[in-house]
């Protein structure tokens, strides 16, 4: 087994708990670690502290499975607090690449490689080759994938399926659900079939039996249920494993997952011999007419203590084959083309990067001239002989290659930069922020926050400092369509302003810190008057946690140096969005309105007629958005 040229590092992130080690060679797991999230203020946090304990060398790959759906650079985590971008998690760790997954896409993804110790069947049934296999588990919530076969291996689903209505199967699990409904408008199978669910299993037969005592965590309920010391805890595990052999039916008949069910997570393979002999099999196969066919289905317990390790370097490591292939890089192709007509010196330039793209990417020019073996104007040159202005242009061209857009960084502007690199970085800096932003934002936040600007009688924006004129160019557009609307940039006047706000007022607060002392306390104002605030901001600022509605922007930049250009534009942006938003709605219900006065309403002007305000569609009468905007 040969090993890489440096460790990859690989990580397995829960509600509870964060696991992490270093993949010396193929499937083979050193230095491993099991860390409490609870104590480490975020990620990075808690990645710092495991590197910190193992042997220092710098790390080029890492893959992360993560209990979350990802989509997209900004990863938030549904149990937990922590979320984070990708590539700025990249960029601070000094990974080349950096991997992030749902954690049971990648546990699917370790399935094909499970050797037979590594499983256990409970029940009958025989896989039938080439099939679908259905993977899912319980711990801090409930995982569901799958693998679909390909010609070449396998395909990964990531689903987000234990969110799918819970359905009860008898009358104790009515029960359940009934007790279940007094806290949750949604039951979703997870919420039962999770350690957060085996405990609300536990409470609801408690109350149903009239019993008194104290709420018992998951792992004390296992304990008494599995030595028999505690027959309510016995009747807890039992409907759990009942209510899991539905939840796995329902995936084997959805996928037609002839190839099998794999049972992981944290909390059935803790359950050992009694998961065999529990109602789980007996339930998956209680499917009616559809009994014979789920009879033939085998079901399977995962035992390897690494199998998401196993998935996730799976997954990196096809990520790292195509990049190293990276047949669609044009400039890579470029480079290889016109290796002939370099110089000596440049062509080891070339040779470095087509061997070490991502790396060409992200090193500095002294890095990069010192691993070729060559001087720095050297490298310039070899840029230039592509076509580039210098090597910010060149890694703008290469990044754009490797990964088929605009890449969402930030490369610092140094005063060496000539015009053309100051221009081309600026730019560039900005695309790839508002790329970044696209995918940040939240839609039904976006939403929610058109509705509410939409009804409000009066809208106060608040800013100070470098984004006082975001909050001057919000108040411009939002008074065009007739609503009343204020700019405040002066900390006293913004004080006094929110002092006479009223309920179903709206106050926009936008800072890039979220620290604001003067803007924190308008925030608190105006939630005494009544009033909602949303913030434009920073995630988990101050003000952010402050707001009824915060629409997240995340872009640091060092105010000390220069101003703060990007992010600016990004608050901006986010009004224009906003802006927008009204706007359409506005349009649609006046289409509602007209549609339902048709018969008595009079001739509009023609657009552009006299009379309409600049910048608002002449399809919109002044006048109703005037009588929108003060109802």
């Amino acid at each position: 087994m040969s090993r890489y040229d440096s460790p990859r590092l690989i990580a397995d992130i829960g509600g509870t708990y964060a696991r992490f080690a270093l993949e010396t060679a193929p499937g083979r797991f050193e230095q491993a670690a099991s860390l409490r999230c609870a104590d480490h203020a975020d990620f990075h946090a808690a990645v710092s502290a495991y590197l910190k304990s193992v042997p220092e060398g710098r790390l080029r790959h890492a893959a992360v499975a993560i209990a979350n759906p990802v989509e997209g650079d900004e990863v938030r985590m549904t149990n937990y607090h922590w979320q984070f971008s990708i590539e700025q998690m990249r960029e601070r760790l000094g990974l080349d690449t950096l991997v992030v997954v749902n954690d049971f896409t990648a546990l699917a993804m370790a399935v094909p490689r499970l050797a037979d110790h590594e499983r256990r069947q409970v029940g009958g049934g025989a896989a039938r080759d080439g099939s679908v296999i259905g993977v899912l588990g319980a711990g801090s919530g409930l995982g569901v994938s799958g693998l679909i076969p390909a010609h070449d291996g396998w395909v990964a689903l990531g689903t987000e399926g234990g969110h799918t209505s819970f359905s009860p199967h008898d009358e104790r699990e009515i029960v359940v659900l009934r007790f279940a409904w007094k806290q949750f408008e949604h039951v979703s199978f997870e919420r039962l079939l999770s350690g957060p669910g085996l405990e609300l299993i536990h409470r609801a037969l408690a109350a149903d039996a009239g019993a008194s005592g104290d709420a018992l965590p998951a792992p004390e309920i296992t304990r008494r249920g599995l030595d028999g010391s505690d027959a309510l805890c016995a009747a807890a595990i039992e409907a759990f494993c009942a209510m899991l052999g539905t939840a796995a039916a329902n995936l084997a008949v959805t996928l037609g997952a002839l190839g099998g069910i794999y049972v992981g997570g944290g909390i059935v393979p803790r359950l050992g011999d009694y998961f065999d002999r529990s109602p789980f099999r007996r339930r998956f196969e209680d499917k009616g007419r559809f009994s014979d066919y789920l009879r033939a289905i085998p079901t399977y317990v995962i035992t390897a203590d690494n199998a998401t390790f196993v998935g996730a370097s799976a997954i990196l490591q096809s990520q790292l084959r195509t990049i190293e292939a990276a047949p669609t890089s044009a400039i890579l192709e470029q480079i290889r083309r016109g290796l002939e007509a370099l110089s000596p010196a440049e062509r080891r330039v070339a040779e470095h990067v087509l061997a070490h793209p991502r790396a060409a990417l992200n090193d500095p020019i002294a890095d990069i001239a010192r691993a070729a073996a060559v001087s720095q104007p050297t490298v310039i040159r070899f840029c230039r002989s592509l076509g580039c202005e210098g090597l910010s242009d060149f890694k703008l061209r290469l990044a754009s290659g490797l990964t088929g857009t605009v890449p969402v960084t930030h490369i610092q502007v140094t005063g060496d930069d000539s015009t053309v690199e100051l221009g081309a970085k600026v730019l560039g800096n900005t695309a790839s922020a508002i790329l970044q932003l696209r995918d940040q934002l939240n839609r039904d936040t976006i939403d929610r926050t058109i509705g509410l600007l939409n009804a409000a009688p009066r809208i106060d924006f608040h800013a100070v400092g470098h984004y006082a004129p975001v909050a001057l160019d919000a108040q411009y557009k939002f008074m065009r369509f007739g609503i009343a609307s204020n700019a405040y940039t002066d900390a006293r006047l913004m004080v006094l302003a929110a002092g006479v706000l009223k309920p179903g007022d709206v106050v926009v607060i936008i800072s890039s810190s979220g620290r604001i002392n003067e803007l924190i306390e308008v925030a608190d104002i105006a939630r005494e008057r009544g009033a909602t605030v949303i913030a434009i901001t920073a995630s988990q600022s101050p003000l952010a946690k402050k707001a009824d509605i915060a629409l997240i922007v995340d872009h640091p930049e060092d105010v000390t140096t220069q101003l703060p250009m990007v992010s600016r534009v990004l608050h901006l942006l986010v009004i224009d969005i906003l802006a927008v938003g009204v706007s359409m709605r506005r349009q649609g219900d006046a289409g509602d309105a007209a549609d339902a006065d048709a018969g008595e309403r009079r001739p509009r002007k023609a657009a552009g007629a006299r009379g309409t305000p600049p910048g608002v569609s002449a399809s919109l009468p002044y006048a109703r958005l005037t009588s929108h905007g003060r109802r």
